[in-house]
Formats: C-alpha cells, sequence, structure tokens
C-alpha cells in the first residue's frame, strides 16, 4: 500500500477530522468534484442532467455507524422518501445504502427492519437495491441480512470488495442465489492478513471475480454484474472478455464516481456498455471523499490546486 494511500485512510478515520474536515473552505471547494452538493435535490439535479446523456444514477446518503434509533428512523424515512420521489419523476437513480446507516450497530433487528422496508419499496417502485459493503468485520453480518433479503425480494444486490482473500468464496454463494454484485477493489484500512497490500494484486484478484460474475452459472441464476472501477485498463480487459465469451456489449454494466472520467464514461455508453454514476449526497462526507482520494491518490493533487483558488 502506498504511503499517500495509508495516510489517506487513517485521515478518514480519525474522529475529529471527520467531525471538523467539512468546515475547511479549501476542502469543501474540492469535493465538488465528486458530488453536486449536500442535499437531495442537489443529487437528483445531476441523475436528472445525467439520464439525458444516456448514464443512469446510483444514489447514496452519505453517513455511517449511526449509533442513535431516531436517527436510523430518520435514515430510514429519508431514504423512502427519496426512492418515491424518483419513482415519481421516472428517473433511472436506484439506492445504495450502508447497514450501520439503518442502525446496525445498534441492533441487528432494527437494520434489517429498515432494509426489508427499503427493499419493498423499491420493489414496488421496480427499482434495485444496493446493499453497500463497509469494514471487514461488517461482512458476515452484511452478507447474511442480504441472502435473507433475497428470498423475499428478487431485485437485490450487494458490493463486494476485491482486496479482501475471502471474495471469491463470498463471491461464489451470492452470485449463486441470483443476488446482483457490484465489485470495487475496495476503500478501507484493512489489515494484510485479510486484504491483498499490492495494488497489483488487487487489480488480477478483480480480473478474476469479474470472469466468474460474467460467468454461465452466475447469468443463469440471474446475478447481475456490475463493476464499479475507474480503471479504464481493467474495464477495457472486462470488456474483451465478455466479447470472447459472447456476452453482449449491453450486459456489461459499468459504474463510475460522478464528475470522474466523464468522457470515458460517455464512450463507453457509445460503445453500448450501460453505465450509472455513483452520485453521493448529505453533510457526512469527509470520511467518504478521503477514501474516495486514497482510492487514487493522485487526485489529491486537485485538493492542492484548490488553495490556489
Amino acid at each position: 500500500m502506498s504511503v499517500a494511500r495509508t495516510i489517506l485512510l487513517k485521515v478518514s478515520d480519525n474522529q475529529w477530522l471527520r467531525e471538523n474536515g467539512t468546515r475547511v473552505p479549501f476542502i469543501r471547494r474540492a469535493v465538488t468534484r465528486f458530488m453536486p452538493g449536500e442535499r437531495f435535490d442537489d443529487m437528483l439535479g445531476a441523475a436528472r442532467a445525467t439520464a439525458a446523456e444516456g448514464i443512469g444514477a446510483v444514489f447514496t446518503r452519505l453517513g455511517e455507524n449511526v449509533n442513535d434509533p431516531g436517527e436510523a428512523d430518520g435514515v430510514a424515512s429519508h431514504y423512502l422518501e427519496g426512492i418515491d420521489r424518483i419513482h415519481q419523476l421516472n428517473i433511472a437513480c436506484e439506492p445504495s445504502i450502508k447497514l450501520t446507516q439503518l442502525g446496525l450497530d445498534i441492533d441487528r433487528e432494527l437494520a434489517y427492519g429498515h432494509l426489508r422496508d427499503l427493499a419493498r419499496r423499491a420493489h414496488d417502485a421496480g427499482s434495485y437495491l444496493w446493499i453497500d459493503m463497509e469494514q471487514s468485520p461488517y461482512v458476515d453480518v452484511t452478507l447474511t441480512l442480504t441472502r435473507r433479503l433475497r428470498e423475499e425480494f428478487p431485485r437485490i444486490g450487494v458490493c463486494l470488495q476485491a482486496y479482501l482473500f475471502r471474495t471469491r468464496e463470498d463471491l461464489e454463494d451470492v452470485t449463486s442465489r441470483g443476488i446482483g454484485v457490484r465489485l470495487v477493489k475496495g476503500a478501507y484500512n484493512e489489515p494484510a492478513t485479510v486484504a491483498f497490500p499490492k495494488k497489483s494484486d488487487v487489480d488480477a484478484n478483480y480480473f478474476v471475480l469479474a470472469q466468474i460474475m460474467l460467468g454461465a452459472a452466475a447469468r443463469a441464476a440471474g446475478s447481475r454484474a456490475v463493476f464499479g472501477t475507474h480503471d479504464l485498463q481493467l474495464i477495457q480487459s472486462i470488456r474483451s472478455h465478455a466479447q470472447s465469451t459472447g456476452v453482449k456489449a449491453s450486459e456489461v454494466e459499468i459504474h463510475m464516481l460522478y464528475g470522474i472520467q466523464k468522457a470515458a464514461q460517455q464512450r463507453l455508453v457509445q460503445d453500448g456498455a450501460q453505465v450509472r454514476v455513483l452520485i453521493a449526497y448529505g453533510d457526512h462526507w469527509f470520511p467518504w471523499y478521503m477514501r474516495r482520494l486514497a482510492e487514487r491518490p493522485a487526485n489529491v493533487w486537485f485538493v492542492a490546486k484548490s488553495l490556489f483558488g
């Protein structure tokens, strides 16, 4: 792991900076590259704009590790209302939620009750529901609740992280159940006992996992294959593999962050791929933003330039 990535991930975990980092003016300016604003309406405006370009969206309200039941109830209500508004406006925009936002650290059944309500509302709206993955200690419970939810609702997907050693086994299990997978490289500060420390190993594992996702067994089970990455070389390798195995270009779905590599997103759409952007919003954005920088430390230069206006 690079020194820059390590530092950024440690910063993302710092409680004081989590509470105060959002007040730093130049950081607030710089984060607009990755998110259109802090309000739901800001996200909605961005989703409408991308839809006009043939690009769908996934929306997520930033925040994690909620430890107050009332706050968890409020997050759930916000997502329920958001799903309804998007359905009324007929925008291609799917919800993505962290279980710790719904109270997982307080009580598992509290979180699952909220999750089930969201899945039902998404199902009624004809939408897909994505369940985000958090740090490695949350993987087992996240997958347990995802499997439980899939027994009742068909359009359910979960995020899996290619840097974890365990992910191949998890992937084979969830795809066999028809659960969708959004595969990412991983953005938390994980120990070398559970995760590949070298980027080259993560990249190699990602491609192996991608081949499983596009394989006959996963496709027959109805698992939706989504590749969450900005690595254009890796995307090309995945698309070439899909073509060589008879998978249509339109069946390769790429998810990128809002505001990142927009020209590449448009080229992928023109080449027949499905593309969505993850649009984040909310005022709890500092740790999320630091993890986004850690995914590609060269982005730190963008922050540095913001210092000079």
